[in-house]
C-alpha cells in the first residue's frame, strides 16, 4: 500500500504496550493532549495497543488512569493484548493461569494491588490464585474483559501481536491478534489494511510497508511510544524526550 490514509476529519493516537508504567502513560498521555491542541479541530481518538498490565511497578494505577481517560475524553479505545488475557484468567482464581501469570511479569501487577511483599512471599500459588479473585477489583476486571482484539480506521487496522497472514481481518483468531509473532513478522507482502501492533519490543518504531510496531519496551527502557495518524500524515510521540 503505497500511501495509507485515515478518514479525513480524523486523528488517531495509537500507543504501544505500557507494562504498568503508569508515570510514562500519564506522561505521554500530555503530551498527547498538547499535541491535539495545536493542530487543527478534528475528531480524535485514542486506540491503546493492549498490555497495559505486568512487568512495570503499577499496573493496578495503569488502569485506573486509563479508565479515567476513558470517562473524561471518550473517544478511547482499547486492545486486549496477551497479557490482559492471562490477566482475566488469574483473576477468576485459576491456578493454572496464576502459575503462569507470575512467570510473565504477574508478580508486579499482584503488588500494585492492596497486597504487601511479605503476604505475597508467603501464599504458595493454590493460595495466591484464590486470594485473587478478592484482591483484583470488579472494575478492573470488567473494564478489561470490554477490550477489543481489533480495530480498523481507513487503510490501518490496529491489533495487539499481529495478524495470520492470508486469513481477512474478519477472520482472524483472538489467539493470533494476540500472540503471534514470527508468522507474522517474516511476511513482507502487503496486508488487507497496514497493522498497527505492539507486542515485540523494538529499540524504536518499525516502518517495514505492510507494518508498524511501536512496542518500544517502556518497561524498563523508560520510552513509550505513540504512532499520531492524520489524512495520509504519520508522526510519533514519545517519552525519552523529556528523559
Amino acid at each position: 500500500m503505497d500511501t495509507a490514509v485515515i478518514p479525513e476529519g480524523r486523528r488517531v493516537y495509537a500507543i504501544g504496550d505500557i507494562h504498568g508504567r503508569n508515570d510514562l502513560l500519564q506522561q505521554l498521555i500530555e503530551t498527547i493532549i498538547d499535541d491535539d491542541a495545536k493542530r487543527g479541530d478534528v475528531q480524535s481518538e485514542i486506540i491503546f495497543l493492549g498490555d497495559l498490565v505486568d512487568r512495570g511497578p503499577d499496573s493496578a494505577g495503569v488502569i485506573d488512569t486509563a479508565m479515567q481517560l476513558k470517562r473524561e475524553l471518550g473517544d478511547v479505545r482499547f486492545l486486549m493484548g496477551n497479557h490482559e488475557e492471562v490477566y482475566l484468567k488469574a483473576a477468576t482464581g485459576d491456578e493454572k493461569a496464576t502459575r503462569f501469570f507470575n512467570r510473565i511479569g504477574g508478580k508486579e501487577t499482584i503488588l500494585s494491588y492492596e497486597i504487601s511483599v511479605r503476604d505475597y512471599m508467603d501464599l504458595d500459588n493454590a493460595a495466591l490464585a484464590e486470594r485473587l479473585p478478592s484482591l483484583i477489583p470488579a472494575d478492573h476486571i470488567n473494564f478489561v474483559k470490554a477490550f477489543e482484539d481489533q480495530i480498523v480506521v481507513g487503510d490501518y487496522a490496529f491489533v495487539h501481536a499481529g495478524i495470520r497472514p492470508g486469513v481477512a481481518l474478519d477472520e482472524q483468531k483472538p489467539k493470533d491478534l494476540r500472540w503471534i509473532r514470527e508468522e507474522f513478522l517474516s511476511v513482507k507482502e502487503p496486508h488487507e489494511k497496514v497493522i498497527v501492533y505492539g507486542h515485540t519490543i523494538n529499540e524504536d518504531v518499525v516502518e517495514n510497508g505492510n507494518r508498524i510496531g511501536i512496542d518500544t519496551g517502556a518497561y524498563y527502557t523508560n520510552k513509550l511510544t505513540a504512532l499520531a495518524l492524520e489524512g495520509d500524515q504519520r508522526w510519533y510521540l514519545d517519552t525519552s524526550v523529556r528523559e
